[in-house]
């Protein structure tokens, strides 16, 4: 019988100290967390959730490297974010980010690049699943904007003066951490096969909300306590249906999923 684990990451804000006095203050992520660890529960995931000041760097890979010790082919990994993304300039080519550009989980104590969820992810035996849900600004290739931030202060993105700033105290370490983790993804041969649904996409905002955020809420919607019957992809376009144009969520795909598991109904064990 197959194992389902899954980690859920919810920040109402982050760590003012860590992030030269800007406090990241949200109001859904940590409902988005809790009530994604309630699905998965249900679907019959063994859960772990770690809600702001617990969604460090060191937290929430110590829990995805524990998952990948213990997971083999044919076990699923559900891995759900939720609070601010973040981009930092990519240091290793466009071959890597066409945009030139690297996306970031603003964990509470810093920012997480995509580069090293997709490291995280490489961990996991091939054959065994990853699906990823990420409910934050900037998600579109998140397991992989120019110019300002939009005004409207309901959007779960890093306004621009405070990436800048941050980006330029930490753009050593940054860009250090981008080579290494290009060297270990070219030393390690095989990617990894996952399936990413993101709030929107890479030169996107996500909105927030009261209860949940615009994504997580569609999401809860469309999957409707479990009566939803489809496959991902058109899991995918029931949630992006009910969302506006300006926020168009992404179905991204890494390796070579196979086709059977993106016919299957969301969060099978």
């Amino acid at each position: 019988m197959a194992t389902g684990l899954s980690l859920h990451v919810g920040l109402n804000g982050v760590d003012p100290a860590r992030y030269e006095g800007w406090e990241g203050t949200l109001n859904a992520c940590e409902n988005d967390a809790r009530d994604m660890a309630r699905l998965a529960r249900t679907a019959g995931f063994e859960t772990t959730t770690l809600l702001t000041g617990e969604g460090t760097v060191a937290n929430v890979t110590s829990v995805l490297r524990a998952a990948a010790a213990r997971l083999v082919p044919g076990d699923i990994l559900l891995f759900s974010y939720s609070g601010h993304g973040g981009q930092v300039p990519d240091v290793t080519g466009p071959d890597d980010e066409p945009d030139a550009l690297d996306e970031t989980l603003v964990l509470h104590d810093r920012q997480f690049l995509d580069d090293e969820l997709q490291q995280a992810f490489r961990a996991f035996a091939e054959g065994v699943r990853i699906v990823a849900l990420l409910d934050c600004c900037h998600s579109g290739s998140g397991i992989e904007l120019p110019g300002g931030a939009p005004e409207e202060s309901t959007g779960r993105f890093m306004p621009e003066p405070w990436q800048r700033r941050l980006y330029e105290r930490d753009r050593s370490y940054l860009e250090d951490l981008q080579r290494t983790l290009a060297k270990d993804a070219a030393a390690g041969g095989r990617g990894h096969d996952a399936l990413l649904v993101s709030a929107c996409q890479d030169d996107q905002v996500a909105a927030d909300g009261d209860v949940n955020g615009a994504f997580t809420g569609a999401l809860l919607r469309v999957w409707d306590g479990g009566a939803f019957q489809g496959g991902y992809r058109a899991f995918h376009r029931d949630i992006r249906r009910l969302l506006p144009p300006t926020q168009s969520p992404n179905l991204y795909l890494t390796g070579n999923p196979a086709p059977d598991f993106l016919d299957q109904r969301p969060f099978t064990i």
